[in-house]
């Protein structure tokens, strides 16, 4: 890879994160994520409900998203490199979402102090948890729980793909690996649940996200630990917390970024009947959800800054 590529691949990547933050996703009829939710969905209802079915949505989804991906990636470059870099900053972007992860659930926060029943019905489109009887502090714990949670899922693990793939085999590869990385999130998303319904046909999408969020739901939880320490909230609680409890909810990743915040805020997550996470006796109110806000948004920026190091320490190496 020369040092001119390498400028191309972090602009890119850098020029995505702007658009993400100060503009926004991309409208509906245009996001890749709505024709991957309708393929999957037509895929679903169209084969039987087995673990082999799950097997031919990931490739046949995977290489449908793929495949359109590096065509028009490929036609960007040879018209203009400029253009490509426009078309590749707006793809990449779609597949990672700061901006409208924190809004969202700021929204539940204003929901929360102008009514509960607002609020309960605005976190029943976030969680799969039946929200109609939830207080305060439950609708308050749920809300940390998704944002943090999702820090790995809509941020931290596309943007490791990217920059893994990019580092290795070029730029292309990078907003592949990414859009590789969101369509297996979507099937999750859609499919990995242990329902009658589902608990086939999800089997393989549930353990594939599962696989590909292993190794940066370990990374988030290390950076939200190094991010309460700069914000002077209790890092060394945090990582002990992230220690002991990482690993008891159902995912094998979830539980690392959740567990880290509740540590850091002294809170404890509680999902009835699933699992508690801390031992942090802070009372659960809508203050929490700004500190825990304000923990994702200084944990997305330095692993931000991370990959933008990591691509000078490379330049500098190749020069």
């Amino acid at each position: 890879m020369t040092y001119e590529t390498m400028i191309y691949s972090i602009s890119i990547i850098v020029i995505s994160v702007i658009i993400d933050m100060i503009i926004g996703e991309v409208p509906n009829k245009f996001h890749p994520v709505i024709f991957m939710g309708n393929l999957i969905d037509k895929l679903k209802n169209y084969l039987p409900n087995t673990k082999f079915s799950g097997l031919l949505i990931i490739l046949t989804t995977i290489f449908v998203f793929a495949t359109i991906s590096l065509i028009l990636l490929i036609i960007f470059a040879y018209l203009n490199i400029w253009l490509f870099v426009i078309f590749s900053s707006i793809l990449l972007s779609t597949t990672f979402s700061i901006n409208f992860l924190i809004d969202s659930v700021r929204n539940i926060q204003y929901d929360l102090e102008e009514d509960i029943e607002k609020a309960r019905k605005s976190m029943s489109y976030l969680v799969s948890r039946n929200t109609s009887e939830l207080t305060e502090s439950r609708i308050t714990s749920a809300a940390i729980e998704t944002l943090t949670e999702n820090i790995t899922d809509s941020i931290f693990s596309p943007l490791f793909y990217t920059t893994i793939f990019s580092l290795l085999f070029g730029i292309i590869a990078g907003i592949i690996a990414a859009v590789i990385y969101r369509v297996s999130n979507t099937m999750d998303a859609m499919l990995g649940y242990k329902t009658k319904e589902l608990i086939n046909i999800g089997c393989y999408p549930a353990k594939l996200d599962d696989l590909l969020n292993y190794i940066p739901a370990r990374i988030t939880g290390y950076y939200v630990v190094l991010a309460s320490f700069i914000l002077q909230y209790d890092y060394k609680q945090s990582y002990d917390v992230m220690k002991k409890f990482a690993l008891k909810t159902p995912s094998p990743n979830s539980g690392y970024p959740m567990a880290a915040t509740a540590g850091a805020l002294n809170i404890t997550l509680i999902k009835e009947g699933v699992y508690e996470l801390g031992y942090g006796k802070d009372e659960l109110n809508k203050e929490k959800i700004s500190e825990a806000i304000n923990i994702t948004k200084v944990t997305s920026l330095l692993f931000i800054l991370t990959i933008v190091v990591i691509y000078f320490i490379v330049m500098f190496l190749i020069l």
